[in-house]
């Protein structure tokens, strides 16, 4: 079966070219896609090139892992009921012939029944686009423990916007946020909302310390800024992406700060998002800035996702032509 998909073929070159999707086995299903995401972090540096050198990331390689559809064919061994539902899915391997990185932007896509999560229970089934993100979000916020806590968000992009919620939701006492985007900093549901490059968090503090930062920059700068604002034995969490850490140790070790490396997401967390997504307990929509279709202006799409400082997540919709 012949299937219509994005293909990175050279760093910073892209298309929309028929791939061949390998045969269903009987615990696959079949999607059809509605809806992808770009990412303007893992998959900005796979356009780059600048992802480690792996059989998964050479080119040409089919990128994506934010995909919502619907199960049009099953394998045998995959239940009646699971024809005709909404799923997200992060990727897939089902193609013959490219590489997949993550493989979900495609018209359709070969998965294992047991790596999608249904989705019909959110009245908008499009913003299961935000399941890996707000997972992330959401791991991060579990290891900081935040109840109770004054929790400091560095960076208020898509994770930033949902950690903040997340702390909210989860009885952080005060949640205080930094970002240099004005338009993204006015979409945060922070208590206390600083623009760093023009407020002094020194003056904006006043003394106040954090029990908590959970920092979604990936820099090393503005976590070393941080640290004057935190309590002894404060948690720095890690929810960027990092190619080195560097930070002044006399800083850490004057206040015992325990450093908290957090991973993607544990099992569970993505149903977990999904279910607070489907009773409004966090706002996913404010994300998803950008629109554009799958098949007109796939390179202006992308081109937006990743240079355009007021695009947070860009939809790219797989249904029209």
């Amino acid at each position: 079966m012949k299937s219509k998909a994005v293909v990175f073929y050279a760093p910073e070159r892209l298309e929309l070219r028929d791939v061949e999707l390998r045969e269903l086995g009987s615990d696959d299903v079949l999607i059809e896609t509605h809806w992808t995401s770009i990412s303007a972090g893992t998959e900005k540096m796979l356009f780059q090139g600048k992802l480690p050198p792996m059989q998964m990331t050479s080119y040409p390689v089919i990128p994506g892992y934010e995909t919502v559809g619907k199960i049009v064919q099953k394998g045998e061994n995959v239940p009646e009921s699971a024809l005709n539902t909404f799923v997200y899915v992060s990727g897939s391997l089902g193609y013959i012939g490219v590489n997949a990185a993550w493989g979900g932007a495609s018209s359709h896509i070969v998965s294992p029944f047991h790596k999608t999560i249904r989705v019909d229970n959110i009245s908008d089934v499009s913003l299961g686009l935000a399941l890996p993100l707000g997972s992330t979000a959401l791991h991060a916020v579990d290891l900081a423990e935040v109840l109770r806590k004054k929790v400091l968000v560095l960076g208020q992009g898509a994770v930033g916007l949902l950690v903040a919620e997340l702390a909210k939701h989860f009885g952080a006492e005060l949640v205080i946020v930094t970002d240099l985007n004005a338009e993204r900093l006015a979409q945060s549901s922070a208590n206390i909302r600083i623009k760093a490059d023009e407020q002094n968090l020194n003056d904006v503090l006043s003394g106040l310390l954090c029990d908590v930062v959970i920092d979604c920059t990936g820099s090393m700068k503005a976590i070393e800024q941080s640290f004057p604002h935190l309590t002894m034995n404060a948690k720095v969490i890690l929810a960027g992406f990092y190619q080195r850490i560097d930070l002044p140790y006399h800083l850490a070790f004057m206040k015992e700060l325990h450093f908290i490396a957090a991973k993607q997401w544990r099992i569970g967390d993505l149903e977990r998002t999904r279910d607070l997504i489907a009773r409004e307990k966090i706002n996913v929509k404010k994300i998803f800035t950008h629109y554009g279709s799958a098949f007109n202006g796939i390179e202006k799409a992308y081109h937006t996702a990743f240079n355009d400082p007021t695009c947070l997540k860009m939809v790219l919709n797989w249904k029209e032509d």
